[in-house]
This record gives structure tokens, C-alpha cells and sequence, in this order.
């Protein structure tokens, strides 16, 4: 019999006051269980010893916590760890978790495959199947088992967050507000491709770190490695975070995926300092994961470092990506796609 019961993780405290006020409780109730599911990061409802015992039976009548284990899991000689969680019925996304010194960072999926379609892009190659529940985005963060030593999330895993806005910005709120983790919006860092329906929603959001994927300073050319140029253009965008304050705190990233014989010379370097004159922003260079059946190269190691530089000593502040978890199908959606099959 399929399991309906609610999931208390991934609820908001607003959520929450208005379950315990249709399940006949008290409203401060409401709090405690954000305590006890955020804070103190218990599995069941059983646990929360300050809710009289008859409300954590009506609580069991409806609600679960709502943890799910990691699926499996790749571990690379470099520390990077790749996590499968089992969600929709048999469908599975990716996180990544990056330890590098003293910070610890998760990329963290937004849905299961992806409508943007992007050339270079495995999660793309397998197609849209569905936004993940709030509770599905928070579940690979909490239910993390390095979850103590986190100090950044990135959203840059599977799927396009601003296409899944109403499940991404109620996880981002647990992440950020007191009642939920605390953390300030500067651990975090929210990664598209822009879409028009939600781009300026998400910029107004919350202060957390933007991240545009780029990858082509010509449309034209953009277009023919990211179809979502067609729906809207890197230009529109740029137009609309003219209107942003990016010289704080709060940081604006164009990350670029570097193609041999695409985008690398110093021809598309220049037209990159000309399309991002005037914007408070850096460039990170991505080193380019093969990925099957895309007839796509990467360029070496001396090709990232002369495009770093022209474009820093230009003053465009550029860096290069340090590529994790090779061994382990670093390209994002490879070990889903793996896992998939193989279940098929």
C-alpha cells in the first residue's frame, strides 16, 4: 500500500502552523516539531519528547518525518563522494558532496532530468521526468551523513532550479531562516541557465549567490549548445542584473564550460569582456567532462590558464574550477543514468 502520510521535512513553519491546526493541536506545537525535524534532526516523530504523547499519535496517524538514505553511493580518491537518492517511484538524482580544507560544499539536484536540453549536459540527455518536492531537495542535505561538516550548498545539480521555483525557494527558506538551519544566504549559491518565467523571482528572493551558465558570449552561437537562449536571451539577462547590487556581499558568477575550437581562443574572450562590461561579476572556468554520444572537446590545462589570465589581466576576475571526483562519472548525470539503466 503506497505510503501517504505527509512529510514533516521540507515544510515550512507556516506549513507546519496550519498542519497542526487542521490535526486539532496547539499552535506553538508547530515550533517544536520545526525543532525537532530541523535542529535536532530526529528520525521519528516518536523522539519528540516534548509533544504530549496523545499529539505525537495524532502526528503518526498523518505525518512521518520524511529522511530518506542516500540509494548508493561513488567515493573518489580525492574525498568527493556522489550520493544517489531513490525518489519518484523509482527515479534518482544526484548530490555531491566536496570536501576541500576547511569548507565542505553539496551540490544538490532540483529535478529529475531536465527540459533545458543543454548539448553538453548528461542530466539533459535524459529528459524531464520531475520537479522534486521540497521535501525530495531538503531530504539530500539533511539526510547527508556528512552533514556536520557542510559550509556551502550549491543548487547546480540535476535540473533547472528556476523551473522549480515553488518546491526550491520553501528549502530555501528552512536553510536560511531561524526556526530552520540559520545559515546566512551567503552559504549558498542557486545556479540557471535563465528562465524567463522565474529569473527576476528568483533574484528577488533572498540574497544568496547567483550563478548564470554561460558558456557562449555569442547568442547566436549560445544557442546552438543551450536551447534555452531561444526562450530567453543572455542579453535580456543581462539587462535585468544590470538592475542588482552584486558589489557586496552577494556574488554574481557567469560559470563557462570550456570547448576546444567553441569558445576558447581570445576571439570569444574578448566578446566575453565586451558582454560583461559594466557588471560587478567573475568568471569561473569549467574544465569540460566528455559525456556520451557529444561530439564536444575539453581543452588542456594550458588553454584554461591563458584564458584565465587574458581575461583577469582585462579585469574580468576569472578563475578555473578544480575538477573533483573524475573517477566517480563527474559529469553530472552520469551515475543516475547509470543506475537507471541498470535497474531497467
Amino acid at each position: 500500500m503506497e505510503n501517504s502520510k505527509r512529510k514533516l521535512l521540507g515544510m515550512t513553519l507556516d506549513t507546519l502552523k496550519e498542519a497542526v491546526k487542521e490535526a486539532g493541536m496547539p499552535p506553538f506545537t508547530a515550533k517544536q516539531i520545526a525543532d525537532w525535524v530541523y535542529h535536532k534532526r530526529v528520525r521519528s516523530i516518536d523522539e519528540m519528547s516534548n509533544i504530549s504523547l496523545k499529539n505525537r499519535e495524532k502526528l503518526n496517524e498523518f505525518f512521518e518525518v520524511g529522511y530518506s538514505a542516500p540509494a548508493d553511493a561513488a567515493r573518489s580518491v580525492d574525498g568527493t563522494v556522489k550520493y544517489l537518492y531513490e525518489v519518484d517511484n523509482g527515479h534518482f538524482v544526484e548530490a555531491v558532496f566536496i570536501p576541500d580544507g576547511d569548507r565542505a560544499t553539496l551540490c544538490v539536484s532540483s529535478q529529475v532530468g531536465c527540459k533545458m536540453n543543454c548539448l553538453f549536459c548528461m542530466t539533459g540527455k535524459q529528459k524531464y521526468t520531475a520537479s522534486l518536492t521540497t521535501n525530495e531537495i531538503l531530504n539530500q542535505i539533511f539526510a547527508l551523513p556528512e552533514f556536520d561538516r557542510l559550509t556551502n550548498i550549491v543548487f547546480m545539480g540535476m535540473g533547472e532550479p528556476c523551473d522549480n521555483l515553488d518546491n526550491l525557494l520553501p528549502a530555501i527558506e528552512v536553510l536560511t531562516n531561524e526556526y530552520g538551519l540559520g545559515w546566512s544566504p551567503h552559504r549558498l549559491t542557486v545556479s540557471t541557465v535563465g528562465v524567463r518565467k522565474g529569473f527576476k523571482r528568483l533574484l528577488d528572493s533572498g540574497d544568496y549567490h547567483i550563478a548564470v551558465s554561460l558558456h557562449h558570449p555569442i547568442p547566436e552561437k549560445r544557442k546552438e549548445i543551450m536551447p534555452a537562449e531561444k526562450g530567453y536571451s543572455i542579453i535580456e539577462m543581462l539587462d535585468l542584473l544590470k538592475e542588482y547590487d552584486f558589489s557586496h556581499q552577494r556574488r554574481l558568477t557567469f560559470e563557462y564550460i570550456v570547448f576546444k575550437d567553441i569558445n576558447e581562443t581570445q576571439f570569444y574572450a574578448r566578446k566575453l569582456l565586451n558582454l560583461l562590461k559594466g557588471i560587478d561579476c567573475r568568471i569561473n572556468l569549467i574544465r569540460y567532462h566528455a559525456i556520451p554520444d557529444v561530439p564536444l572537446e575539453g581543452v588542456d590545462e594550458e588553454g584554461m590558464v591563458q584564458l584565465r589570465d587574458y581575461l583577469t589581466k582585462n579585469g574580468l576576475f576569472t578563475t578555473i574550477r578544480a575538477s573533483r571526483g573524475e573517477d566517480i562519472f563527474a559529469a553530472c548525470g552520469m551515475l543516475s543514468t547509470l543506475k537507471q539503466e541498470n535497474n531497467n
